[in-house]
Protein backbone atom coordinates (compact mmCIF):
# COMPACT_ATOMS: atom_id res chain seq x y z
CA UNK A 1 0.00 0.00 0.00
CA UNK A 2 2.79 2.28 0.97
CA UNK A 3 4.60 1.66 -2.82
CA UNK A 4 1.25 2.08 -4.18
CA UNK A 5 0.15 5.88 -2.37
CA UNK A 6 3.87 6.84 -3.22
CA UNK A 7 3.13 6.28 -6.82
CA UNK A 8 0.00 8.17 -6.35
CA UNK A 9 1.54 11.00 -5.03
CA UNK A 10 4.21 11.12 -7.98
CA UNK A 11 1.80 10.56 -10.87
CA UNK A 12 -0.24 13.34 -9.21
CA UNK A 13 2.73 15.77 -9.48
CA UNK A 14 3.78 14.55 -12.46
CA UNK A 15 0.25 15.65 -14.36
CA UNK A 16 0.26 18.85 -12.70
CA UNK A 17 2.96 20.17 -14.99
CA UNK A 18 3.62 22.92 -12.48
CA UNK A 19 4.15 21.04 -9.34
CA UNK A 20 1.17 20.96 -6.09
CA UNK A 21 1.56 21.79 -2.26
CA UNK A 22 1.33 19.34 0.27
CA UNK A 23 -2.33 20.26 0.91
CA UNK A 24 -3.19 20.02 -3.34
CA UNK A 25 -1.55 16.57 -3.04
CA UNK A 26 -4.26 15.74 -0.31
CA UNK A 27 -6.67 16.86 -2.45
CA UNK A 28 -5.77 15.41 -5.53
CA UNK A 29 -5.10 12.08 -4.03
CA UNK A 30 -7.32 11.75 -1.08
CA UNK A 31 -5.01 10.83 0.88
CA UNK A 32 -4.39 12.25 4.74
CA UNK A 33 -2.24 15.08 5.17
CA UNK A 34 -0.13 12.83 7.44
CA UNK A 35 0.38 10.32 4.87
CA UNK A 36 1.36 12.88 2.60
CA UNK A 37 3.52 14.68 4.51
CA UNK A 38 5.37 11.52 5.27
CA UNK A 39 5.57 10.06 1.39
CA UNK A 40 6.93 13.22 0.75
CA UNK A 41 9.43 13.48 3.00
CA UNK A 42 11.09 10.08 1.89
CA UNK A 43 10.88 11.09 -1.73
CA UNK A 44 12.64 14.19 -1.15
CA UNK A 45 15.79 12.56 0.68
CA UNK A 46 15.46 9.75 -2.22
CA UNK A 47 15.95 12.79 -4.17
CA UNK A 48 12.92 12.32 -6.85
CA UNK A 49 11.12 15.65 -6.03
CA UNK A 50 12.09 19.03 -4.63
CA UNK A 51 10.93 21.53 -2.83
CA UNK A 52 10.34 24.44 -5.99
CA UNK A 53 9.55 27.92 -4.31
CA UNK A 54 6.73 28.89 -1.93
CA UNK A 55 3.08 30.44 -3.02
CA UNK A 56 0.69 32.43 -1.47
CA UNK A 57 -2.74 31.76 -2.33
CA UNK A 58 -5.22 33.16 -0.22
CA UNK A 59 -4.82 33.59 3.94
CA UNK A 60 -2.33 31.49 6.11
CA UNK A 61 1.14 29.94 5.81
CA UNK A 62 2.78 30.55 2.32
CA UNK A 63 2.77 26.83 0.66
CA UNK A 64 5.69 25.26 -0.58
CA UNK A 65 5.46 23.71 -4.32
CA UNK A 66 6.49 19.58 -4.96
CA UNK A 67 7.93 18.81 -8.25
CA UNK A 68 9.87 16.11 -9.96
CA UNK A 69 13.32 16.52 -9.43
CA UNK A 70 13.91 15.84 -13.13
CA UNK A 71 17.57 14.89 -13.56
CA UNK A 72 17.45 11.89 -10.76
CA UNK A 73 16.48 9.54 -13.26
CA UNK A 74 16.77 9.08 -16.73
CA UNK A 75 15.23 6.39 -19.25
CA UNK A 76 16.52 5.65 -23.12
CA UNK A 77 13.97 4.42 -25.68
CA UNK A 78 14.43 2.52 -28.73
CA UNK A 79 12.50 2.40 -31.53
CA UNK A 80 13.01 -0.89 -33.77
CA UNK A 81 11.88 -0.28 -37.30
CA UNK A 82 13.44 -1.89 -40.32
CA UNK A 83 14.24 1.28 -42.37
CA UNK A 84 15.77 3.51 -39.14
CA UNK A 85 16.23 3.19 -35.35
CA UNK A 86 15.11 5.94 -33.50
CA UNK A 87 16.96 7.10 -29.73
CA UNK A 88 15.72 9.01 -27.04
CA UNK A 89 16.79 10.07 -23.70
CA UNK A 90 14.25 11.28 -21.41
CA UNK A 91 14.25 13.06 -17.83
CA UNK A 92 12.08 11.96 -15.03
CA UNK A 93 8.77 14.56 -16.07
CA UNK A 94 9.78 12.91 -20.14
CA UNK A 95 11.15 15.60 -21.66
CA UNK A 96 13.25 14.82 -24.35
CA UNK A 97 17.27 15.96 -23.54
CA UNK A 98 18.87 13.37 -26.41
CA UNK A 99 18.22 12.10 -29.43
CA UNK A 100 19.56 10.27 -32.10
CA UNK A 101 18.92 8.25 -35.32
CA UNK A 102 20.34 5.65 -37.25
CA UNK A 103 19.82 3.21 -40.45
CA UNK A 104 18.91 -0.28 -39.74
CA UNK A 105 22.26 -1.73 -40.50
CA UNK A 106 20.68 -5.29 -42.08
CA UNK A 107 18.22 -7.82 -40.77
CA UNK A 108 21.15 -9.63 -38.86
CA UNK A 109 19.84 -9.54 -35.35
CA UNK A 110 23.78 -9.25 -33.59
CA UNK A 111 24.25 -6.67 -36.00
CA UNK A 112 21.34 -4.23 -35.17
CA UNK A 113 21.77 -5.50 -31.22
CA UNK A 114 25.45 -4.48 -31.54
CA UNK A 115 24.27 -1.08 -33.43
CA UNK A 116 21.77 -0.28 -30.66
CA UNK A 117 24.41 -0.59 -27.59
CA UNK A 118 26.97 1.55 -29.03
CA UNK A 119 24.25 4.12 -30.05
CA UNK A 120 22.70 4.37 -26.39
CA UNK A 121 25.78 4.29 -24.98
CA UNK A 122 26.77 7.92 -27.54
CA UNK A 123 23.24 9.07 -26.41
CA UNK A 124 24.09 8.78 -22.48
CA UNK A 125 27.83 9.63 -23.10
CA UNK A 126 26.79 12.99 -25.61
CA UNK A 127 24.09 14.04 -23.35
CA UNK A 128 26.71 13.66 -19.88
CA UNK A 129 24.65 12.10 -17.46
CA UNK A 130 25.66 10.21 -14.68
CA UNK A 131 24.94 6.37 -16.43
CA UNK A 132 23.92 4.80 -12.71
CA UNK A 133 21.11 7.44 -13.05
CA UNK A 134 19.44 5.67 -16.29
CA UNK A 135 16.58 3.99 -15.20
CA UNK A 136 16.46 1.94 -18.03
CA UNK A 137 15.96 1.04 -21.54
CA UNK A 138 12.88 0.75 -23.36
CA UNK A 139 12.51 -0.94 -26.68
CA UNK A 140 9.57 -0.64 -28.86
CA UNK A 141 9.58 -3.49 -31.63
CA UNK A 142 7.19 -4.83 -34.20
CA UNK A 143 4.83 -7.62 -32.99
CA UNK A 144 4.52 -10.24 -32.18
CA UNK A 145 6.22 -10.51 -28.84
CA UNK A 146 6.44 -13.21 -25.85
CA UNK A 147 6.53 -10.59 -23.26
CA UNK A 148 7.38 -12.49 -20.60
CA UNK A 149 10.28 -13.76 -22.39
CA UNK A 150 11.24 -10.79 -23.64
CA UNK A 151 11.36 -12.25 -27.51
CA UNK A 152 10.60 -10.86 -31.05
CA UNK A 153 8.67 -13.32 -32.95
CA UNK A 154 8.88 -13.25 -36.68
CA UNK A 155 7.62 -9.54 -37.30
CA UNK A 156 6.71 -9.90 -41.10
CA UNK A 157 9.04 -6.81 -41.81
CA UNK A 158 12.36 -8.46 -40.04
CA UNK A 159 13.11 -10.97 -41.74
CA UNK A 160 15.48 -13.52 -40.36
CA UNK A 161 14.27 -12.52 -37.18
CA UNK A 162 12.91 -15.96 -35.23
CA UNK A 163 12.27 -15.97 -31.55
CA UNK A 164 15.49 -13.18 -30.83
CA UNK A 165 15.80 -12.87 -27.24
CA UNK A 166 16.27 -8.84 -27.08
CA UNK A 167 16.09 -8.27 -23.91
CA UNK A 168 18.46 -10.01 -22.50
CA UNK A 169 20.98 -9.67 -25.58
CA UNK A 170 20.68 -6.03 -24.88
CA UNK A 171 20.69 -6.15 -21.21
CA UNK A 172 23.83 -7.86 -21.99
CA UNK A 173 25.43 -5.67 -24.32
CA UNK A 174 24.71 -2.25 -22.01
CA UNK A 175 24.70 -3.80 -18.48
CA UNK A 176 21.19 -1.91 -18.33
CA UNK A 177 17.84 -2.98 -17.58
CA UNK A 178 15.56 -3.69 -20.58
CA UNK A 179 11.89 -3.30 -21.11
CA UNK A 180 10.49 -4.33 -24.61
CA UNK A 181 6.97 -3.56 -25.59
CA UNK A 182 5.39 -3.67 -28.77
CA UNK A 183 5.62 -0.33 -30.93
CA UNK A 184 2.29 0.49 -31.27
CA UNK A 185 1.52 -0.16 -27.20
CA UNK A 186 4.47 2.19 -26.17
CA UNK A 187 3.60 5.11 -28.38
CA UNK A 188 -0.01 4.69 -26.96
CA UNK A 189 2.02 5.16 -23.78
CA UNK A 190 3.98 7.95 -24.96
CA UNK A 191 0.86 10.17 -25.80
CA UNK A 192 -0.67 8.84 -22.53
CA UNK A 193 2.31 10.43 -20.54
CA UNK A 194 2.89 13.58 -22.78
CA UNK A 195 -0.34 14.45 -22.92
CA UNK A 196 -3.42 15.90 -20.10
CA UNK A 197 -6.24 13.59 -20.88
CA UNK A 198 -8.49 13.29 -18.39
CA UNK A 199 -7.80 10.18 -15.88
CA UNK A 200 -10.53 8.16 -17.70
CA UNK A 201 -8.97 8.74 -21.09
CA UNK A 202 -10.37 6.54 -24.15
CA UNK A 203 -8.82 6.28 -27.33
CA UNK A 204 -8.09 3.81 -29.95
CA UNK A 205 -4.30 4.64 -31.29
CA UNK A 206 -3.62 3.98 -35.05
CA UNK A 207 0.52 3.74 -35.52
CA UNK A 208 1.41 4.49 -39.04
CA UNK A 209 5.16 2.84 -39.49
CA UNK A 210 6.59 0.52 -42.00
CA UNK A 211 3.44 -1.81 -40.88
CA UNK A 212 0.65 -0.45 -39.21
CA UNK A 213 -0.86 -1.68 -36.02
CA UNK A 214 -3.17 -0.25 -33.32
CA UNK A 215 -3.36 0.57 -29.46
CA UNK A 216 -6.31 0.80 -27.06
CA UNK A 217 -6.34 3.11 -24.07
CA UNK A 218 -9.49 2.49 -21.96
CA UNK A 219 -9.70 3.80 -18.24
CA UNK A 220 -6.78 6.19 -18.98
CA UNK A 221 -4.42 2.70 -19.18
CA UNK A 222 -3.20 0.93 -22.38
CA UNK A 223 -4.91 -2.38 -22.59
CA UNK A 224 -2.05 -4.99 -23.64
CA UNK A 225 -4.10 -7.81 -24.18
CA UNK A 226 -3.88 -11.53 -22.87
CA UNK A 227 -0.04 -12.15 -24.58
CA UNK A 228 0.44 -8.26 -24.91
CA UNK A 229 0.31 -8.44 -28.39
CA UNK A 230 -2.93 -6.24 -28.63
CA UNK A 231 -3.48 -4.41 -32.22
CA UNK A 232 -2.22 -6.93 -34.70
CA UNK A 233 -4.47 -5.90 -37.44
CA UNK A 234 -2.37 -6.50 -40.53
CA UNK A 235 -4.73 -9.35 -42.26
CA UNK A 236 -7.99 -7.44 -41.41
CA UNK A 237 -9.70 -7.20 -44.97
CA UNK A 238 -10.29 -3.26 -46.20
CA UNK A 239 -10.89 -4.00 -49.39
CA UNK A 240 -12.66 -7.19 -50.66
CA UNK A 241 -11.49 -6.33 -54.59
CA UNK A 242 -7.97 -5.24 -53.27
CA UNK A 243 -4.29 -7.05 -53.71
CA UNK A 244 -4.12 -10.69 -52.93
CA UNK A 245 -2.60 -11.15 -49.55
CA UNK A 246 0.29 -13.88 -48.17
CA UNK A 247 -2.52 -14.80 -46.08
CA UNK A 248 -4.59 -16.17 -48.50
CA UNK A 249 -7.68 -13.18 -48.22
CA UNK A 250 -7.66 -10.11 -50.81
CA UNK A 251 -7.40 -6.35 -49.49
CA UNK A 252 -5.61 -6.58 -45.98
CA UNK A 253 -4.29 -3.72 -44.20
CA UNK A 254 -1.13 -5.48 -45.00
CA UNK A 255 -1.37 -4.87 -48.63
CA UNK A 256 -3.58 -1.96 -48.87
CA UNK A 257 -3.22 0.61 -46.02
CA UNK A 258 0.40 0.62 -45.96
CA UNK A 259 3.34 2.74 -47.01
CA UNK A 260 5.00 0.54 -49.39
CA UNK A 261 1.17 -0.53 -50.85
CA UNK A 262 0.52 3.25 -50.47
CA UNK A 263 3.76 4.03 -52.78
CA UNK A 264 2.81 0.47 -55.47
CA UNK A 265 -0.61 2.55 -56.14
CA UNK A 266 0.85 5.45 -56.79
CA UNK A 267 3.40 4.02 -59.09
CA UNK A 268 0.47 2.22 -60.92
CA UNK A 269 -1.43 5.50 -61.22
CA UNK A 270 1.68 7.54 -62.80
CA UNK A 271 2.48 9.78 -60.16
CA UNK A 272 6.70 9.14 -60.66
CA UNK A 273 7.80 10.25 -63.83
CA UNK A 274 10.77 7.39 -63.73
CA UNK A 275 10.46 3.35 -63.58
CA UNK A 276 12.23 2.64 -60.96
CA UNK A 277 10.02 0.54 -58.30
CA UNK A 278 10.05 1.52 -54.50
CA UNK A 279 11.62 -1.91 -53.38
CA UNK A 280 14.84 -0.99 -51.08
CA UNK A 281 13.89 1.26 -47.67
CA UNK A 282 15.51 4.03 -48.97
CA UNK A 283 13.69 3.99 -52.24
CA UNK A 284 9.94 4.00 -50.52
CA UNK A 285 10.65 6.34 -48.18
CA UNK A 286 11.88 8.70 -50.84
CA UNK A 287 8.89 7.84 -52.88
CA UNK A 288 6.73 8.16 -49.86
CA UNK A 289 7.76 11.71 -49.36
CA UNK A 290 7.01 12.90 -52.85
CA UNK A 291 4.11 11.38 -53.07
CA UNK A 292 3.12 13.26 -50.28
CA UNK A 293 4.53 16.36 -51.64
CA UNK A 294 3.25 16.57 -54.51
CA UNK A 295 -0.25 16.04 -52.96
CA UNK A 296 0.25 19.30 -51.37
CA UNK A 297 1.18 20.91 -54.24
CA UNK A 298 -1.94 20.15 -55.65
CA UNK A 299 -1.39 16.99 -57.84
CA UNK A 300 -4.76 15.97 -58.44
CA UNK A 301 -3.23 12.05 -59.45
CA UNK A 302 -1.21 12.24 -56.34
CA UNK A 303 -3.97 13.45 -53.76
CA UNK A 304 -6.15 10.73 -55.10
CA UNK A 305 -3.91 7.93 -54.25
CA UNK A 306 -3.77 9.48 -50.46
CA UNK A 307 -7.32 10.08 -50.59
CA UNK A 308 -8.07 6.17 -51.42
CA UNK A 309 -5.44 5.38 -49.00
CA UNK A 310 -7.42 7.03 -46.40
CA UNK A 311 -10.88 5.82 -47.11
CA UNK A 312 -9.40 2.26 -47.10
CA UNK A 313 -7.87 3.09 -43.64
CA UNK A 314 -11.10 4.45 -42.21
CA UNK A 315 -12.86 0.77 -43.07
CA UNK A 316 -10.21 -0.23 -40.41
CA UNK A 317 -10.40 2.35 -37.79
CA UNK A 318 -14.29 2.53 -37.95
CA UNK A 319 -14.47 -1.45 -37.27
CA UNK A 320 -12.10 -1.13 -34.34
CA UNK A 321 -14.22 2.46 -32.84
CA UNK A 322 -17.43 0.71 -33.04
CA UNK A 323 -16.07 -2.65 -31.21
CA UNK A 324 -14.25 -0.74 -28.81
CA UNK A 325 -16.39 2.37 -28.53
CA UNK A 326 -14.00 4.56 -27.79
CA UNK A 327 -13.88 8.84 -26.59
CA UNK A 328 -11.22 9.48 -29.94
CA UNK A 329 -8.79 8.30 -32.61
CA UNK A 330 -5.08 9.20 -32.11
CA UNK A 331 -2.83 8.41 -35.15
CA UNK A 332 0.79 8.44 -35.29
CA UNK A 333 4.31 7.22 -36.32
CA UNK A 334 7.20 7.76 -38.43
CA UNK A 335 5.18 8.17 -41.48
CA UNK A 336 1.86 10.42 -40.21
CA UNK A 337 3.30 13.71 -40.34
CA UNK A 338 3.72 13.26 -44.19
CA UNK A 339 -0.26 11.89 -44.69
CA UNK A 340 -1.62 14.23 -41.79
CA UNK A 341 -2.86 16.89 -43.80
CA UNK A 342 -4.89 14.84 -46.42
CA UNK A 343 -5.79 11.64 -43.60
CA UNK A 344 -6.81 14.84 -41.27
CA UNK A 345 -9.28 15.94 -43.92
CA UNK A 346 -10.58 12.60 -45.45
CA UNK A 347 -10.86 10.67 -42.32
CA UNK A 348 -13.31 12.47 -40.38
CA UNK A 349 -15.98 12.26 -42.94
CA UNK A 350 -15.32 9.28 -43.48
CA UNK A 351 -15.89 7.62 -40.13
CA UNK A 352 -18.69 9.78 -39.36
CA UNK A 353 -20.17 7.66 -42.35
CA UNK A 354 -19.29 4.47 -40.85
CA UNK A 355 -19.70 5.48 -37.15
CA UNK A 356 -22.32 3.02 -35.29
CA UNK A 357 -22.66 5.95 -32.31
CA UNK A 358 -22.90 9.08 -34.93
CA UNK A 359 -26.52 9.77 -33.97
CA UNK A 360 -25.00 9.95 -30.27
CA UNK A 361 -21.47 11.47 -30.59
CA UNK A 362 -19.09 12.86 -32.84
CA UNK A 363 -15.91 10.77 -32.86
CA UNK A 364 -12.35 13.40 -33.04
CA UNK A 365 -9.45 12.44 -34.39
CA UNK A 366 -6.23 14.19 -34.22
CA UNK A 367 -2.66 13.11 -34.83
CA UNK A 368 -0.56 13.08 -31.75
CA UNK A 369 1.26 15.09 -29.79
CA UNK A 370 4.48 13.49 -29.59
CA UNK A 371 5.46 13.58 -33.18
CA UNK A 372 7.65 11.45 -35.29
CA UNK A 373 8.93 9.96 -32.58
CA UNK A 374 6.29 8.43 -30.97
CA UNK A 375 7.92 4.90 -30.79
CA UNK A 376 10.91 5.93 -28.93
CA UNK A 377 9.50 7.88 -26.95
CA UNK A 378 6.98 5.83 -25.90
CA UNK A 379 9.62 3.22 -25.10
CA UNK A 380 11.27 5.45 -23.03
CA UNK A 381 7.96 6.29 -21.07
CA UNK A 382 7.22 2.37 -20.71
CA UNK A 383 10.37 2.42 -18.35
CA UNK A 384 9.22 5.90 -16.29
CA UNK A 385 5.79 4.72 -16.24
CA UNK A 386 6.51 1.62 -14.42
CA UNK A 387 8.50 3.39 -11.93
CA UNK A 388 6.23 6.16 -11.51
CA UNK A 389 2.50 5.61 -12.17
CA UNK A 390 -0.17 3.48 -9.79
CA UNK A 391 -2.12 0.75 -11.23
CA UNK A 392 -5.03 -0.84 -9.57
CA UNK A 393 -3.69 -3.86 -10.35
CA UNK A 394 -0.57 -3.80 -8.52
CA UNK A 395 -2.47 -2.80 -5.39
CA UNK A 396 -4.92 -5.82 -5.49
CA UNK A 397 -1.45 -8.40 -6.41
CA UNK A 398 0.05 -6.74 -2.61
CA UNK A 399 -3.24 -7.15 -1.47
Amino acid sequence: MGDFNQSVILEAIRRSGEGLSRIELADATGLSAQTVTNITRRLIEDGLIAEAGRIINGPGKPRITLRLNAESHFSVGVHLDPAVMTFVLLDLTGRVVGRMTKRTPDKDPRSIVDAMARTIDELIQEAGIDRALVAGVGIAAPGPLDAEMGTVIDPPKLLGWHRVPLRSVLEEATGLPVMLEKDTTAAAVGELWTGHGPADDSFVFVYLGTGIGAALVRGGEVVGGSSRNFGEIGHIIVDTEGPSCSCGARGCVEVVCTPQAIVEQAERAGVFRDDREGTDVETLDERFTQLCERASAGDVTAVHVLREAARRLSVLIAALTNVLDVDRVVLGGPFWARLSEVYLRELPVQLERRSATRAIRSLPVAGTIVGDDVGAVGAACVVLDSVLTPRASDLLLEE
